[in-house]
């Protein structure tokens, strides 16, 4: 294994990792807020669904 670093700059290769996640995590999360069931900035269709639960008993 430690013939690998030398064979590549950790600094290079941790920033690229580093990078890569960051874009990764961004592209997720703008995929998600297109949809309307994730959209939690905008309030797509799970804010209705949230507001029905209720921790009150029904009134009979």
């Amino acid at each position: 294994m430690w013939r690998m670093w030398l064979l590549f700059d950790p600094r290079r290769v941790l920033t690229a990792l580093a990078v890569f996640l960051f874009a990764l995590a961004i592209l997720i999360h703008f995929i998600l807020l297109s949809t309307p069931r994730f959209d939690w900035i905008g309030g797509g269709a799970a804010m209705p669904a949230m507001q029905q639960q209720s921790s009150m008993p029904a009134k009979s």
